[in-house]
C-alpha cells in the first residue's frame, strides 16, 4: 500500500556505536530492494560508513547518506558514493551547525538535516530546524547547486509545509505515516 504513495523509502542503518541502537543489515536492505517499486533512500548511522558504500550500492540503495562525524574522509565517502552510481547525502544532526555542511556541497546530491537526535523514532521535532533549513538554503542558492535538502525527525501533516516553506523538498516521515490508521492518507496529506 505505502508503495503506491511514497516517493522513496527511507532506510535507517544503525550499528549500535554511533548511536545506540541497531537496526538491520543488507540482506534485509536487499529484501526491501526486491519489492520496493521507488528508490531506497539509505541513511547510515554507523561508524566508518566509507568500509560499506559498495555493499550498499549492490544491495539496492538508490541514495546513500553519512553523518559528517562519522568518519575522517566526507570527500572521500562522497565522490566513492557518487562513483557507484548512487546519490550521495551528508547528514548533521541538530546540535552541529549546518555551516559545517557548507565546504561540502559541492558534492552532495542532497543534504540531511535532523530534526531530532539520530537513533530513535518518535522524538518531539525541533523547532529550531526551521532555521536551520533558511541557513542551508541560502547558501546552497547563494552557490547555485542543484542540492535538495531533506529533514527526518518528527515530520508529519502539521508541520511539512512549513518545511518545505523554509526550503525543504524532502521529507522523511516514519511515526507519522506508520502509526496512522491510514497511512496513504497521511502521506498525501505531507505532498500538499
Amino acid at each position: 500500500m505505502v508503495n503506491a504513495h511514497a516517493d522513496l523509502f527511507h532506510l535507517d542503518i544503525m550499528d549500535g556505536v554511533f548511536v545506540p541502537n541497531i537496526s538491520y543489515g543488507f540482506p534485509v536492505v536487499e529484501a526491501i530492494a526486491s519489492k520496493a517499486e521507488k528508490p531506497l533512500d539509505v541513511h547510515l548511522m554507523i561508524v566508518q560508513p566509507e568500509k560499506y558504500i559498495d555493499r550498499f550500492a549492490k544491495a539496492g540503495a538508490s541514495m546513500l547518506s553519512f553523518h559528517l562525524n562519522a568518519t575522517d574522509e566526507p570527500e572521500q565517502a562522497l565522490m566513492r558514493i557518487r562513483e557507484t552510481g548512487m546519490k550521495a547525502g551528508l547528514v548533521i544532526n541538530p546540535d552541529i551547525p549546518v555551516e559545517n555542511l557548507f565546504p561540502f556541497l559541492h558534492l552532495c546530491d542532497y543534504v540531511l538535516l535532523m530534526s531530532v537526535f539520530a537513533g530513535f523514532g518518535g522524538q518531539k521535532f525541533i523547532e529550531d530546524t526551521y532555521g536551520r533549513i533558511r541557513t542551508l538554503k541560502a547558501e546552497i542558492d547563494r552557490l547555485g547547486l542543484p542540492v535538495p535538502i531533506e529533514v527526518d525527525g518528527g515530520v508529519s501533516p502539521a508541520n511539512a509545509g512549513a518545511l518545505v516553506e523554509a526550503g525543504a523538498e524532502i521529507l522523511v516521515a516514519g511515526s507519522a505515516v506508520f502509526k496512522a490508521d491510514d497511512p496513504a492518507q497521511v502521506i498525501a496529506a505531507m505532498k500538499v
